[in-house]
């Protein structure tokens, strides 16, 4: 369609934010607005014609028509190109002026009545005209020469236009003027009057950008002027050292000097630094030796000597910090407590170091740092794992190129005092390689009687360690040497147990996700069997950091579900957990339904808690072999020895034949036989099962056991009957036989487990066989069904330690 002048036109209006097009001009711009996408739309749906117009205020991002200039350009659209994150790229060349002279509502898009201006083709070039269209081509050529980075094809059709408005258009569409500027060129129809404006506004922008060009050029010449001068400076500096004139370091030596000697240091460390001081005042300022020297004394002197803070010894403060901050610990809490309790009545005493050994997510490292805040200590991280050089601990030499000290000196640096709490973590996972041993240098650190005088390789000067409270911590000490581990006092801390898990969850994980997530028991709130829940079917772990990441797993869905307007509220129970985390991971050890014969309830010690551990005995005729399955180790395979030959040692008194082991074929099993498992704690049960099949006597249900048997049928202690009593709590065992050594642990247990269980001391496999059978007038029927005697279990992913 072609456009007629002096004539009124129905078109969409497109807006542009600090751009003014000319005719005869090609534009390219990205469109984001929905507004403007529409009226290209509507454009391109009939003859791609759209009225352009600049908005008055650029910032307005939804203008209206009565927002724009009134004069704008009439302009037909190229090209439309779809762009990613909505955005559609626009190219439009531009035909001729027209003014709005109305702006009907038209369905929602842009739409204005436009008259389109007199033909600039047809005006008559006058004298005039040409004379400011010659002064117009001078000034932009000496605009050029200030503005280099005009193109040369701009250039070359400016000089050859002829046309007095198309000059004029098409030098403010290419030159960097204010878009209100080129607004005021393109209102302007006569073309002598938009000469003379844009001659106007060309001289003016000339003696701006002339006014600049100086500023700079001054600033490049004082630039110039700054580099002269220190250049000169530096080449004076080198004419004096040349002429021993330069400034001496000394008085920098005597700055060092007098700092030191308001340290107030032993005097042979005194005696030290003030020779290396005096080394430094007789080098060079910028000599690398003098910078050596220089760093070593900043790091001396960064050093809290003799800077302790008091320590806040309440111990009720303190027993209620630490009950605040940590469930359970008792034991650790109790020596900790101990400890304070010395240095309060003698504060000179020197304390032994404590490591605490336990599996990882107990707490070891977060109690040590409660200890530290309940006595107003100062305290610093030492993370030990994977170090193997033994600089790392004694520090560098400091002639050595990047030399420091080693990390306790930096730890103590870190605290600020002489008498912090340092934590030691992971002290099991140091390594050695041919740069040292770093837990050989450990040894002079943990000493207490060596430490006073702990020197760094790079001070090489005593520092005193005495006052520092060491806490180690480690998962393993097989791996530590036996001279370290005899310097510290080792505090185990076992499992959590489920009781301890749940409490820790209510007390402390669930109050910090509410914290972390921003919500409150309003919004999400969990009961007592949905604790218990997550504790028994998600989780499977020593510590609780897996049941803190799952309690944040249930809580994150639930907000979810909350600010989707699902609920307003929402209780997590045992009934609707399975929503949140799926099917459940550990299913429940339960006991059997039936007395059984050859089959017993053995128990077991794990890293992550104590677990059920049948065993199955099959007697069968044949010549007396013996099968072993159920991925036993060496020890429990003795174990099963030793019973069977115990049982023969007593055949007569406990009335089976005699000959059993000729004429019959033992199998003894123990299910889940992808589960390593190894210890003597299962000799008893092994033994009661035995004897349970070759006497066809059946073994009470509600019956669990532990304890190493002898070839005598004695009964010795064993090891984690803590974690073992929880496991037969929570499969429902009323009773549990432990060797009479271990009666004394019971004490430790807890309340729920001694209140629920009835804990039976023997001290001969005669006692055992007396309370796990069941009488004769009271057996019951027998149940040989494979399900029962097969029982579904979970497969722990742990070796069993029995």
């Amino acid at each position: 369609m072609d456009i007629k002048y002096n004539t009124t036109y129905k078109l969409p209006v497109l807006p542009l934010r600090g751009v003014v097009i000319f005719p005869k001009t090609l534009l390219n711009f990205d469109v984001v607005r929905k507004k403007s996408i529409e009226s290209i739309k509507e454009a391109m749906r009939g003859n791609q014609l759209v009225f352009i117009s600049s908005q008055r205020d650029p910032s307005n991002k939804n203008p209206l028509i009565s927002d724009l200039y009134s004069m704008g350009i009439v302009a037909k659209i190229v090209q439309v190109l779809k762009q990613p994150d909505e955005i559609t790229r626009v190219v439009v060349e531009g035909i001729c002026r027209a003014e709005i002279v109305a702006y009907p509502d038209d369905n929602g898009v842009m739409t204005a009545e436009v008259h389109t201006c007199c033909d600039p083709d047809k005006e008559e070039m006058g004298a005039k005209t040409v004379a400011l269209m010659r002064s117009v081509k001078e000034e932009f050529e000496q605009y050029i020469h200030i503005v280099p980075k005009v193109p040369s094809d701009v250039i070359f059709k400016v000089a050859m236009c002829k046309n007095g408005g198309e000059l004029c258009d098409y030098i403010a569409g290419n030159t960097m003027l204010d878009y209100q500027i080129k607004q005021n060129v393109l209102e302007l129809e006569d073309v002598e009057e938009r000469l003379e404006y844009l001659l106007k506004t060309l001289d003016e922008e000339i003696q701006v950008l002339g006014i600049q060009s100086e500023i700079c050029e001054k600033a490049k010449s004082n630039i110039d002027e700054n580099q002269r001068k220190y250049f000169l400076r530096e080449q004076l500096n080198i004419i004096e050292e040349e002429l021993g004139e330069d400034e001496s370091p000394f008085d920098e030596a005597e700055s060092y000097a007098e700092q030191i000697e308001n340290l107030h240091l032993p005097e042979e460390s005194e005696e030290y630094l003030i020779k290396e001081c005096k080394k430094m005042a007789k080098m060079p300022f910028g000599s690398q030796e003098a910078s050596v020297i220089r760093s070593y004394l900043d790091t001396v002197l960064e050093l809290p000597w003799n800077v302790y803070t008091n320590d806040s010894i309440d111990l009720e403060k303190i027993r209620s910090t630490l009950d605040k901050n940590h469930y359970g610990l008792d034991k650790v809490k109790k020596r900790i407590i101990e400890q304070l309790a010395v240095k309060k009545m003698n504060p000179e005493a020197k304390g032994q170091i404590i490591c605490l050994v336990g599996p990882p997510g107990v707490g070891k490292t977060s109690i040590a740092q409660s200890v530290a805040s309940a006595i107003n200590r100062k305290s610093a991280r030492i993370a030990l794992g994977g170090v193997k050089d033994e600089a790392e601990i004694r520090g560098h030499r400091k002639t050595y190129l990047g030399s420091m000290p080693g990390r306790i000196i930096k730890a103590i640096i870190q605290a600020g005092s002489c008498n912090p709490v340092l934590i030691l973590d992971e002290i099991d996972k140091l390594s050695n390689d041919y740069k040292g041993d770093p837990t050989s240098a450990l040894l002079e650190v943990l000493d207490g009687e060596q430490n006073n005088k702990f020197c760094d390789h790079y001070l090489e000067i005593p520092f005193d360690l005495s006052n520092v409270l060491f806490i180690t911590t480690a998962n393993d000490l097989s791996s530590v040497p036996t001279p370290l581990i005899d310097r510290m006092e080792v505090i185990s801390l076992d499992s959590y147990t489920r009781e301890e898990k749940f409490n820790i969850a209510k007390k402390h994980l669930i109050p910090k996700q509410y914290s972390q997530c921003g919500i409150n028991s309003k919004i999400v709130k969990f009961s007592k069997i949905g604790i218990y829940s997550i504790i028994d079917y998600y989780t499977n772990e020593a510590g609780v950091r897996n049941l803190e990441r799952t309690i944040a797993t249930v809580m994150r869905k639930c907000i979810v579900n909350y600010i989707d307007n699902v609920y307003d509220s929402v209780t997590v129970t045992s009934k609707n957990i399975e929503e949140y985390l799926g099917p459940k991971k550990y299913i429940d050890e339960k006991l059997p339904k039936t007395n059984q014969i050859g089959a017993v309830n053995g128990l077991a010690w794990t890293s992550v808690g104590g677990t059920l551990l049948p065993i199955e005995v099959a007697v069968m005729p044949g010549t007396g072999k013996i099968e072993l399955t159920g991925s036993l180790g060496d020890v429990m395979k003795e174990s099963a020895k030793t019973a069977i030959s115990c049982i023969r040692s007593k055949s007569k008194l406990l009335k089976v034949d005699s000959d059993f082991y000729k004429n019959c074929d033992i199998h003894i099993h123990a299910p889940e036989g992808a589960v390593p498992k190894d210890g003597p704690s299962a000799g008893i049960t092994m033994a009661t099962a035995i004897y349970s099949a070759l006497s066809s006597k059946p073994v009470k249900r509600d019956i669990a056991m532990t304890g190493e048997i002898t070839l005598r049928g004695n009964v010795l202690p064993i090891g984690g009957l803590k974690e073992k009593s929880m496991a037969a709590y929570k499969a429902g065992a009323k009773t549990v036989i432990i060797p009479e050594g271990n009666f004394r642990d019971i004490s430790e247990f807890d309340d729920v487990i001694k209140s629920n269980i009835q804990f039976i001391p023997v001290s001969r496999i005669e006692q055992v066989f007396d309370y796990a059978f069941v009488p004769s007038e009271k057996t019951d029927k027998v149940s040989v069904d494979d399900k029962v005697l097969n029982a579904e279990r979970h497969l722990h992913t742990k070796p069993l330690r029995l």
